[in-house]
């Protein structure tokens, strides 16, 4: 582990020491699964249902927080036999599905969500003709029921391509009441007014919790990196872990500590498992 001084060091010794009241919260994408080219094919890394079983009775509820629908990381993470396997232990698997609009858990395992905001079918009539205006008519685009993913990253020029196309995107979805969350060489479009950081604080308070780790690689993750600030501010034990790469750095100045991918962060976790108090 990469410990971005010594009072991260401290916190993670303090976060240990409280892991029974605790909330580890994770990323998907990036986090639990490396990243690839099709999104469909990003499952989880093969070593985290075993990892996360292990820290199940040291912490006080796992939860898995992503941008992603939730049936869809439901399936690719495998997340219903984890949480069969945490179960046994009596810890609660949660999941956040499409930035927090959706919730899974594996006490009730029914999908709750709200309807599709009502300027994204008209968004979704426009994006054709934007994409072709700034030459990126080959952008594969993900629809994700709440919101739609304009992914460059199978472009020849993807870097190039995210950039034209950031700021029309922008200024089409707020024409239509969305929020737009860009990412690794992805532009997701969604209705507004949930973010991590929101889902972060519902952690916290449902769950009574004293302290939370939250694990994360992208800009998406920014917010509930700014949540445990807060939170360290009221007085719990915080650790932000940044999953970093190459494509992506904005979490790597904001984190207490930096990892290598995924391998990297179930390394920390089997860590935490084995030092918890």
């Amino acid at each position: 582990m990469d410990f971005a001084s010594a009072r991260a060091e401290q916190k993670y010794a303090a976060l240990a020491a409280l892991a029974s009241q605790a909330v580890v919260a994770l990323d998907f994408d990036g986090t639990l699964s490396p990243i690839v080219e099709d999104p469909a094919q990003a499952h989880i890394h093969p070593d985290a249902g075993a990892v996360l079983t292990a820290l199940a009775p040291k912490v006080k509820a796992i939860a898995v927080v992503t941008g992603r629908p939730a049936r869809q990381v439901l399936a690719l993470g495998g997340l219903e036999e984890v949480a069969d396997a945490l179960a046994a232990t009596g810890t609660e698997l949660l999941v956040y599905g499409q930035y927090g609009n959706e919730h899974w858990n594996s006490s009730h395992r029914a999908i709750v969500g709200p309807r599709p905001p009502v300027g994204l079918a008209t968004f979704l009539r426009e994006l054709p003709r934007i994409l072709r205006k700034y030459d990126a008519a080959d952008a594969y685009v993900e629809e994700k029921g709440l919101a739609v993913a304009v992914h460059t990253r199978r472009l020849a020029d993807a870097q190039g391509a995210f950039e034209r196309l950031l700021a029309p995107l922008r200024t089409a979805a707020e024409a239509h009441d969305l929020a737009v969350e860009p990412g690794k060489q992805v532009i997701e479009v969604r209705s507004p007014g949930m973010d991590k950081g929101l889902v972060v604080d519902k952690l916290v308070d449902t769950l009574g919790a004293k302290a939370i780790l939250f694990a994360g690689d992208d800009l998406g993750d920014v917010e509930a990196f700014e949540a445990l600030t807060a939170w360290e501010n009221e007085g719990l034990s915080t650790l932000k872990v940044c999953s970093a790469s190459s494509e992506e750095s904005a979490l790597t100045p904001l984190a207490d500590v930096v990892v290598k991918g995924p391998d990297g962060v179930l390394e920390l976790l089997r860590q935490l498992a084995t030092d918890a108090g």
